[in-house]
């Protein structure tokens, strides 16, 4: 089976932005290590997301749109939150806001007509997960218009801004790729010769779920260290500035 070039620059970029974005989740925040694997994972995930849009478009899918442009929205606002100093808007924040205003918005009333409708899923997703994304999105919108109109955000609050962005473009990301169609590790595996050698139960639907799950656990962990750590210490947090 032969892939176009885009499609293959999205593969490649996704294939190194899940372990790059788990390794700057595991290093210490600010320390070097963290600052090279968040780099690599910003690029990648801008890649990924630029390339899923653009093919998205090509061949009709709205859904697979409005996830391209939410995690390059998530990613991008996330970089932008790390390498701006505290308290630090401009004129592209106000724009980039729409994105996810417009995305939570037209799932929110979606979910409502599928339900009118009597179903309770679209194409194999509940509408449940329509809510949920929906809400995120508009929370997201919500932050950026607060953010906005205080002037910047500082501290604990710049950190929190950017660990969850980071983490549930992750999110977005892993569960696309375990969560997506026709077992997708099996199959990037078995075409580099892996997949026959290694066990079935590790292509199981179980694993995947938690895998996929995994970023947003971390993302409670680290949301629920920073916040209450640094209240304990009595320290202001502090993010170092990314000179990407």
């Amino acid at each position: 089976m032969s892939y176009s070039p885009l499609l293959l620059v999205h593969i490649w970029a996704g294939i190194v932005a899940l372990p790059s974005g788990a390794a700057a989740m595991i290093f210490r925040k600010g320390s070097r290590g963290h600052v090279v694997a968040g780099k690599v994972f910003v690029g990648s995930m801008l890649t990924m997301a630029v390339l899923a849009t653009c093919l998205a478009i090509a061949r009709k899918q709205p859904s697979n749109i409005g996830a391209g442009l939410l995690t390059f929205y998530l990613i991008g606002t996330a970089w932008l939150t790390a390498r701006r100093g505290e308290r630090e808007t401009s004129r592209f924040d106000w724009a980039a806001l729409l994105i996810p205003l417009a995305l939570g918005t037209l799932l929110w009333v979606y979910g409502i007509k599928v339900l009118r409708s009597g179903a309770d899923s679209v194409g194999g997703a509940p509408v449940g997960m329509m809510f949920f994304m929906g809400s995120i999105m508009l929370l997201a919108a919500a932050g950026d218009v607060r953010m906005l109109l205080r002037g910047g955000v500082a501290g604990t609050k710049r950190i929190a801004r950017h660990l969850w962005r980071m983490c549930f473009g992750l999110f977005i990301a892993a569960g696309s790729f375990f969560l997506g169609g026709n077992n997708r590790p099996l199959r990037l595996l078995s075409r580099v010769g892996l997949g026959q050698k290694l066990s079935p139960a590790v292509f199981g639907t179980g694993l995947y779920i938690v895998l996929s799950l995994l970023p947003l656990l971390l993302l409670i962990f680290w949301l629920i260290r920073v916040r209450f750590r640094n209240a304990y210490l009595g320290q202001p947090a502090r993010i170092q500035r990314s000179s990407a």
